[in-house]
């Protein structure tokens, strides 16, 4: 979707635009510039992480943003939303709120906020947007956004933080992307100094010169990345190498879809016990070793910090920059991140 509306836009930069991202078009080409400033994004959520998502993409130039928010404004997000005036905003809605923050960033970017629920808006709504990014949503509604998001066209990410934990999560199905690599050229005989040595005999030097090709890489929808059969053959071994980030965001997907919320500070001690029960029953039911997940998980799940979110939205932004442009692979799957031991993995599940 995104490759036609470029071919068929006959779109041109500004001297102006061309000006404010002469680095970034230096940096990775002319036509990945357009296809980035022929880009119409939806932001599901806006939290810390939506913040940091927001910010990197508005900042490289897309067409549009949309960010898409019911919840309000608490005294929680001090911690890690710097798009809101906490002061003047607080119980107000966080879409609106950070809407004016968010287009000073880039007044080329075009930057709308709605303060609709995403479970009431209709399948239509979608269908405008080449991007799409949800945070701060259930497991059902990033299946139906990814459902959407296959039938339409459009690239979907998603991701989320809690605590010291977070991870983003690609589908682009079919992507195609350029890129660079280094490829040996003919060897090439040394000129000798006139001695008369026969050129069979000099000796040779290999060089190498840098060459764009184009690569296509196959995604998975988000689905199959959580109904993974760990009972097959092979997958316990596999299951042992998987980051433990992978089974501890399951267990808070689970929650949330239990106590309809994330878990939060001032329940501490009884989200933490159900935490440590949904651990239990949630590893018991996908058949791996409890020992995956650390017991004292529960003890850093809380809040969205802002250090976890810089790192998990820097990537998920990049990636977002990354295919939309259509420059260098992308993560293919997931990318995870544990602030406990300050690790980034990304790791393709299936």
């Amino acid at each position: 979707m995104l490759v036609t509306m470029v071919e068929q836009d006959s779109l041109t930069l500004t001297e102006d635009e061309a000006a404010l991202y002469d680095r970034q078009i230096r940096l990775w080409g002319l036509d990945a510039q357009k296809r980035l400033r022929a880009a119409k994004v939806l932001l599901v959520g806006i939290g810390g992480l939506g913040a940091e998502v927001a910010k990197n993409i508005v900042l490289s130039g897309i067409k549009s943003l949309t960010i898409l928010d019911h919840q309000q404004v608490t005294e929680a997000a001090r911690c890690s939303q710097f798009l809101i005036d906490h002061t003047a905003h607080l119980g107000h809605n966080r879409a609106l709120s950070s809407l004016e923050r968010t287009q000073l960033l880039n007044p080329m970017v075009s930057v709308s906020a709605d303060a609709a629920d995403v479970a009431d808006k209709p399948d239509d709504f979608f269908r405008s947007f080449d991007v799409i990014c949800a945070t701060c949503c259930s497991e059902q509604q990033l299946l139906r956004i990814n459902d959407l998001c296959r039938a339409n066209g459009s690239l979907f990410f998603a991701g989320d933080v809690f605590g010291y934990y977070g991870y983003m999560f690609a589908d682009l199905n079919q992507h195609e992307f350029a890129e660079e690599v280094q490829q040996k050229v003919k060897a090439v005989a040394d000129a000798g100094d006139g001695d008369g040595e026969p050129a069979a005999k000099r000796s040779k030097h290999s060089a190498t010169e840098t060459v764009t090709v184009k690569k296509t890489m196959t995604f998975t929808h988000l689905k199959d990345a959580l109904t993974i059969d760990w009972t097959a053959e092979g997958m316990a071994k596999k299951a042992k190498k998987t980051p433990d980030t992978y089974f501890i965001t399951r267990v808070l997907m689970e929650f949330c879809k239990v106590h309809k919320r994330a878990p939060r500070v001032s329940s501490l001690e009884s989200d933490k016990e159900a935490l440590t029960k949904l651990r239990h029953s949630l590893l018991t039911a996908l058949a791996v070793d409890e020992s995956l997940v650390p017991q004292d998980f529960v003890n850093f799940c809380f809040a969205e910090l802002s250090p976890v979110c810089a790192v998990v939205g820097g990537v998920l932004g990049q990636e977002i920059i990354k295919a939309v442009s259509q420059r260098d692979a992308p993560h293919n799957n997931f990318f995870f991140y544990n602030g406990v031991n300050g690790s980034g993995m990304v790791d393709l599940l299936c």
